[in-house]
């Protein structure tokens, strides 16, 4: 009440030449008619914010056999990966031990390859070329030289587009639980708000919060409701750009197919130094630069040997049962980011609408209502055109915010239900305001 009681004083000495429309006894009644507004807007507030839940559920639900579906294909892709690998280990030791001089020529292929690549690197990029060396060596040094051919690529292709499956997966499994626990947190605020709703409205069966699987890495980056729900949108479309971005590095190859002698431009450069950096196994495509891996990779008595023709046509036959599996798997990845984009904009929409009302969870609403009006006076009438009515100045107090002061045009009187209405609005609007969009 002195706070009240000091809105009043401050605003009538601010506005000299101003006069007082309404009696102090009326304003106890234009508070009540705003009140009733401001009750309406918050109680369409909570079903907005219970739109949001709904929604959630929805998707959670669809999510769960998003999930189901993605294990699946990922569980017959590495059966199909194992199975190559267990026959690309039967070809190897077949053409090792038809040609006796193969290890001799990987133990010499593998040093040119890595020499070829570093100059190359060094040429082309501005640093790192010492990393890429080791990176490459360890890489040479824990493999066959199947590696050389060009099923061997293959393999080694999928095991890296697994690798980059599996980050893109768990991304988007840590940002779909974060959107679950923020739209909970903002539900269970609002349903802390003092309006008068029957407690069943809010606590349906199977209105629970998400697990908790890694919850830990919840609060560092998604911020309490009353801060901003909307913080999490930000940095969960960087991530989309993050994959689109990592979607795209099968196209980055293309440069590599050219042979080195070939003008690149510098867009291409780049592209080379970037996948290089995250892969050394681009310099295998380097192979032709080096005499002894070409002897290698002449070395061939599939013709002369029927279990080497065999391993090979397993070894096939699993790398494009893999692959297929794989660009299925790549698909589902694209359809949930897809869907959970969907998702988070039309939870934007609803948050930015009505997330406001996760803010009143600690307020006591008195007997008063929520609204209310301190001074109503009457603007000084504007000399340039003193026919026209002049404007009236409302002070009024919204929930616990500081005293705010609106202006409703001349024609539309104190008295008539218009008034209120269009204070009201004005003052949540502003409310709205002093929360980041």
């Amino acid at each position: 009440m002195a706070l009240r009681a000091l809105a009043l004083l401050v605003t009538l000495l601010a506005w000299p030449g101003g006069r007082a429309l309404v009696p102090p006894g009326e304003l106890k009644q234009l508070s009540a008619a705003g009140s009733k507004y401001i009750d309406a807007e918050v109680e369409n507030a909570i079903d907005g914010v219970k739109q949001m839940k709904t929604l959630m559920e929805k998707s959670s639900k669809e999510h769960e056999a998003v999930l189901h579906t993605l294990e699946e294909t990922k569980r017959r892709k590495e059966e199909a990966v194992q199975r190559a690998q267990a026959a690309e280990r039967r070809l190897a030791a077949r053409r090792a031990a038809c040609n006796g001089t193969a290890a001799a020529l990987w133990d010499e292929c593998k040093p040119c390859l890595k020499r070829t690549c570093v100059r190359f690197y060094s040429r082309s990029c501005h640093s790192g070329s010492g990393l890429l060396g080791r990176q490459l060596e360890e890489l040479l040094n824990r493999s066959s030289p199947f590696l050389l051919w060009p099923d061997g690529e293959r393999l080694e292709a999928l095991l890296e587009r697994a690798q980059r499956q599996e980050r893109r997966f768990e991304d988007l499994e840590e940002h779909f639980e974060l959107l679950e626990h923020g739209v909970a947190d903002v539900f269970e605020e609002s349903a802390r708000a003092p309006v008068a709703l029957p407690l069943g409205a809010w606590r349906r069966p199977g209105l629970r919060r998400p697990g908790t699987r890694r919850r830990r890495h919840l609060h560092p980056f998604f911020p309490h409701p009353a801060s901003g729900f909307h913080r999490f949108f930000q940095p969960f479309l960087e991530l989309t750009q993050r994959m689109v971005e990592d979607a795209q590095r099968a196209a980055d190859w293309e440069p590599w197919q050219r042979p080195l002698a070939e003008s690149r431009n510098a867009s291409d450069d780049r592209v080379v130094c970037r996948e290089m950096r995250r892969n050394s196994a681009g310099c295998l495509k380097m192979r032709d630069e080096c005499e002894k891996c070409r002897e290698l990779l002449s070395v061939d008595c599939s013709e002369t040997d029927a279990e080497q023709s065999l391993a090979r046509e397993q070894l096939e036959d699993a790398l494009r049962l893999a692959e297929s599996f794989s660009r299925h798997y790549d698909d589902l990845l694209r359809d949930f980011q897809a869907e959970m984009l969907n998702t988070t904009s039309l939870l934007k929409q609803l948050n930015r609408q009505f997330g406001w009302v996760a803010r009143l969870a600690n307020l006591t609403q008195d007997d008063s209502g929520f609204l209310q009006v301190t001074t109503v006076l009457s603007r000084t009438p504007n000399p340039q055109d003193p026919s026209a009515l002049p404007d009236t100045q409302v002070t009024v107090q919204l929930f616990d915010s500081e005293p705010l002061e609106l202006t409703v045009p001349g024609d539309i009187a104190w008295d008539d239900p218009r008034f209120m209405e269009l204070v009201a609005e004005q003052a949540l609007q502003h409310y709205k305001q002093l929360s980041p969009e």
